[in-house]
């Protein structure tokens, strides 16, 4: 698995003829690239504001789901989150819809440490009890996570193939196989942030200071974000998490293992293809799910 091109090249140009265009009142502050991710371009917009821009047609449709749901989630989360202030519209420069959001301070969690892993690990765990309440009937459906783990069987052989005498497949495959053997959540869907990991958690001081990124927002099994805590902490962090997230499904964990080898196979990978802060977060991670596959 390797990092996405950039299907459209996004300048300083082409950013700054955009805010021309659609918010006139904006196109004189100071404009700075940050950096990409896998989906989005990311521009700091003055001290106060980034412009998020799609540089790929695969991610152009999750900048719906933040602009259409995220102004609606977000004042029942205890965290800050990058509620879009303004929306950019498709045009002669520029194929599909944007988005300016406010600049939230602190750096990646796979940048810096956490301080205080119980700290954290409550700080996460309250986040996510606050999300996953009960999705409506026309929230977004998301092909490889709003679906049960075995569906996902292929994308893990495939990547443990590639990693083949990189990772301890015997020791993976045994957690991958007891989450399949879990009982489905039992309960409807709720929402789910659906790509919680380090790089998209602020930390600001040591603690969580944000949480970004949710084009991946969508309904489904609250597992998937649950996994999150062994990307993040050791033992105490994630029995912080759990004890704040209160879990009352018999499976959660074990298909939130399951959910986790697959994340940590695809970070080690991006990570090996160049994003080498993922690789330690991969690393860490496959390392505490195969010593500690529970809480």
């Amino acid at each position: 698995m390797s990092w996405p091109a950039a299907e459209v090249e996004v300048t300083e140009t082409l950013v700054g003829d955009l805010l021309e265009q659609q918010h006139p009142d904006l196109a004189g502050l100071a404009l700075q690239e940050v950096g990409f991710g896998f989906d989005n371009s990311l521009w700091r917009l003055g001290s106060a504001l980034l412009v998020r821009l799609p540089r790929r047609l695969m991610a152009a449709e999750l900048v719906d789901h933040e602009q259409r749901w995220l102004p609606l989630l977000a004042p029942d989360l205890p965290m800050r989150v990058p509620v879009p202030v303004r929306f950019g519209s498709p045009s002669a420069v520029y194929p599909w819809r944007w988005s300016i959001v406010p600049w939230l301070d602190g750096q990646p969690a796979d940048v810096v440490s956490v301080a205080d892993e119980i700290t954290a690990g409550r700080q996460l765990g309250e986040f996510m009890r606050a999300l996953h309440r009960k999705a409506p009937e026309d929230a977004p459906f998301n092909p490889w996570r709003s679906v049960p783990l075995a569906n996902r069987n292929d994308t893990f052989e495939q990547r443990l193939a590639r990693l083949k005498g990189y990772v301890d497949e015997a020791a993976l495959r045994r957690v991958w196989q007891e989450a399949l053997k879990a009982p489905p959540y039992p309960e409807a869907a709720t929402w789910v942030h659906g790509d919680l990991h380090p790089g998209n958690i602020l930390l600001q001081d040591g603690s969580i200071s944000a949480v970004l990124d949710f084009g991946d927002l969508y309904a489904g099994d609250p597992a998937t974000d649950v996994a999150a805590g062994w990307l993040m902490f050791e033992t105490e962090g994630r029995e912080a998490l759990l004890s704040a997230y209160r879990p009352s499904d018999p499976g959660l964990l074990r298909r939130a293992g399951g959910w986790a080898a697959l994340f940590v196979l695809m970070l080690l990978e991006l990570g090996l293809d160049g994003r080498k802060t993922y690789e330690v977060v991969g690393r860490a991670g496959l390392t505490r799910l195969l010593t500690s596959p529970g809480p």
